[in-house]
This record gives structure tokens, C-alpha cells and sequence, in this order.
């Protein structure tokens, strides 16, 4: 595998140079932060990124303050006390995106993340506990016992949460195959998560970086070379 400074400066001439990319990056994310975070933001983001899933993501975020009130603000007791008519309610309810399975997920999740909430004191405890260089097996993890949270979704809701994650996009799945490394185009096999994690892992100590900016620079190095401000508008604050 080639050395991660060649992959970032082909990413950096991309972008405008060095301070450019530097700014795409976001802030770094601390993993023992997420423990402070409480049940009921946990489950909100986590109905987020699966109700963003295949669909336009701002328009979700705009109509985000909806979907809380219509969620009881997400608090999963309180969730998981309510009648089926409230759930049936909801799938005519104009204040968010009426999709029936979607809407069962915010169902099946709060059950999840009180589960593990009295198990580990808090989800974000639970969060934070875990291993850094093991996203595969938290992915596994959530994509199992949690509700639509494979794929793409488990490992977006744990970067927004502000956990450590990379995110294998097509793009960053092509700079890995370019890089060398032995996946798919579209992995998603546990051999090839195995690979990306231990090539994750590698660079991480070799450089330093958060797990998260290598998955940025990988992805900014290949592909449609979309401007500064378009990525900018993309990602929002993520």
C-alpha cells in the first residue's frame, strides 16, 4: 500500500491545496465524549440518519423540530409506553415523512437503546466503551440488534454522533481499490470490512489522524472532484 502522504497530497491538489482540505476535514472526534451523551439524542440522531436514508437530507433536517415533536423528543420510555394507535397515528402525521416501516424503526430503536442503556448505564457509554480500531464490529453490532441501522446508516449515525467513523462511500471504496487494497467495488462482505478496517488501523498509527479524516481524504482523492462549497453544503456540520 502506498504511503497516506501521497493519497493526501493528490487529495489536497484536488482541493486547492493543503489549508483547503485541512478545512473539509471537521473537527476531530473524541470517542470518550459520546458518553455524555443522553438516551434520547442518541435515539434522535439515530431515527435521523435512517429516515435520511434514500432520501433528500435536508429536507429531513428542515423538518427535523416536526419529527421531534411528533417523537415525544425521541425520549425512548416514553416511546415505548405509547399505545399502537399512537404509531398508527403517525404514519398520517404531516409534521414528518410518513413512511410506515422508517416509523416502526423509531419503535424498534428505542426499545434498543433502552436495552442497552441498562445495561452499559448509558447508549453513549456503550458507545464510548468501545474499541476505536473495531468499528466493523460495532457496525455488525448495531446492524443486528438495532432497526435499519446496516449498511452506510449505522456508520453515518455514528459520525454524527461524533464517534470516530469512517464512512465507505463509493468514492473512498475507489481510492482503497486504487490504493491497492484487495476489496469490491461495493464492499460489503465481512472480509472486505476486515481489510478496510485493518488498512484504517494502519494509517491511524502511521499518521495520527482520526479515523474520520482518513476516510474524508481517501474519498476526496478520487472521483468527481466536487468543489470546496459543494462539500461544504453537503456535509452541513457534520
Amino acid at each position: 500500500m502506498p504511503d497516506f502522504a501521497k493519497i493526501r497530497a493528490r487529495a489536497a491538489k484536488r482541493k486547492g491545496g493543503e489549508a483547503e482540505l485541512s478545512s473539509l476535514l471537521g473537527p476531530a472526534p473524541d470517542n470518550a465524549a459520546v458518553a455524555d451523551i443522553v438516551d434520547d439524542r442518541i435515539l434522535s440522531v439515530m431515527a435521523e440518519r435512517v429516515f435520511a436514508a434514500g432520501f433528500v437530507w435536508r429536507v429531513i433536517e428542515q423538518k427535523w423540530p416536526g419529527f421531534e415533536e411528533a417523537f415525544l423528543h425521541f425520549e425512548p420510555k416514553r416511546l415505548l409506553f405509547q399505545p399502537d394507535d399512537f404509531w398508527h397515528d403517525l404514519t398520517a402525521d404531516k409534521r414528518i415523512v410518513r413512511n410506515p416501516q422508517k416509523i416502526k424503526s423509531v419503535r424498534d430503536n428505542a426499545a434498543f437503546v433502552d436495552r442497552v442503556s441498562k445495561e452499559h448505564s448509558s447508549f453513549g457509554k456503550f458507545l464510548a466503551r468501545w474499541p476505536a480500531d473495531d468499528q466493523v464490529g460495532l457496525m455488525a453490532y448495531l446492524g443486528k440488534h438495532g432497526s435499519r441501522l446496516g449498511g452506510n446508516t449505522g456508520q453515518y449515525f455514528l459520525r454524527w454522533l461524533g464517534w470516530d467513523a469512517f464512512v465507505i462511500s463509493g468514492d473512498m471504496a475507489a481510492a482503497l481499490r486504487d490504493a491497492g487494497l484487495d476489496i469490491a467495488e461495493s464492499p460489503t462482505s465481512k472480509k472486505d470490512l476486515d481489510k478496510i478496517q485493518k488498512q484504517i488501523n494502519q494509517w491511524a498509527a502511521e499518521t495520527g489522524l482520526p479515523r474520520r479524516h482518513i476516510s474524508r481524504i481517501l474519498a476526496m482523492s478520487i472521483g468527481e472532484n466536487n468543489s470546496p462549497e459543494a462539500l461544504r453544503e453537503y456535509m452541513g456540520d457534520d
